[in-house]
């Protein structure tokens, strides 16, 4: 299938078979369960413009203010709702040279980001580069495998956070891909990478035992597969359990609708990424039953583009 076609088919993935068979949508939004909007973004990369007409791939494509009206349309319909980004802010456009990340921080802030991660493009100017813009952020960052020292990073990142959303207590934690062969050393000085599967491991047990979260989000800048050995968002999910969902970048990966992970226990992971650069903003809608269980998830991925006005 080529790209177009591709883009066209992202809105009629659904998920909801797999949790729970045979109920039409409708009467699971009638039926009081309670519903959790996920949205999410990854590797945007300092596009704030769409793409310019003409170019030979995704031309007049993307664009923040038309995924800001988009966001604001998606949040009126459900205020229970969560916008996240998987890293790779920084870099890729004039805007990056220009402001250093700061303009697309505000715009983030401007659109109501609950949490993002940090990719490998978020150390380009250095730890000092980023903690230059940081303060233009209204949101927190979270990478728990970053190690980062008595840099001032430290101030500005945390391991996790949680957020009670309609009764759902969420746990947001992020991973970031090994600095090797990525990032020059001078550049992440006094930063250090930790295995992300034994760093996941004991962060889900915190985040359900201690902080008793219903419902665990990893914000991931690993890349989604590999054919090598690398540590990626299947392997996280494959060897995680406890992670309900995974919002992928790095690889500038395009799924049509997630890809889930049964475990041995029964529970499930899904592992989620659209692409690059604002082309597509993430939609997930999850139900939850009296126990705070998911019952039923559905992906619904928007392309961003001239259709929206």
């Amino acid at each position: 299938m080529d790209r177009r076609s591709f883009i066209k088919t992202m809105g009629a993935g659904s998920l909801g078979a797999a949790f729970w068979a045979g109920t039409p949508w409708p009467v699971l939004s009638e039926s009081g369960y309670k519903k959790l909007t996920i949205l999410h973004t990854n590797d945007t990369h300092a596009r704030i413009e769409p793409f310019p007409e003409g170019t030979p791939e995704y031309s007049g494509q993307g664009g923040v203010l038309r995924r800001s009206a988009l966001i604001k349309k998606l949040r009126k319909q459900n205020p229970n709702s969560l916008l996240l980004d998987a890293g790779d802010v920084f870099e890729g456009t004039v805007y990056f040279k220009k402001f250093g990340g700061a303009l697309d921080l505000e715009l983030m802030t401007e659109m109501g980001y609950d949490a993002a991660t940090i990719g490998n493009h978020e150390f380009d100017n250095g730890v000092r580069g980023f903690v230059d813009v940081a303060d233009n952020a209204d949101f927190p960052f979270v990478s728990a495998n970053y190690d980062f020292g008595s840099t001032p990073m430290s101030y500005w990142v945390r391991e996790f956070i949680t957020r009670n959303v309609d009764g759902i207590r969420c746990g947001i934690f992020g991973l970031g891909v090994d600095f090797k062969n990525l990032v020059e050393p001078h550049l992440h000085r006094g930063v250090s990478y930790k295995d992300p599967v034994e760093v996941s491991r004991d962060l889900v047990d915190r985040l359900k035992n201690y902080f008793q979260c219903d419902f665990i989000i990893c914000l991931s800048h690993l890349g989604y597969s590999y054919d090598s050995v690398q540590v990626s968002d299947r392997i996280i999910a494959e060897e995680v359990p406890g992670i309900d969902l995974i919002i992928g970048g790095h690889t500038h990966t395009f799924l049509d609708q997630p890809e889930e992970f049964i475990h041995d226990d029964g529970s499930k992971t899904l592992v989620t990424q659209v692409g690059h650069s604002g082309l597509i903003l993430g939609h997930l809608d999850f139900f939850f039953d009296y126990d705070k269980q998911v019952v039923a998830a559905k992906s619904n991925n928007i392309p961003i583009d001239e259709s929206l006005g």
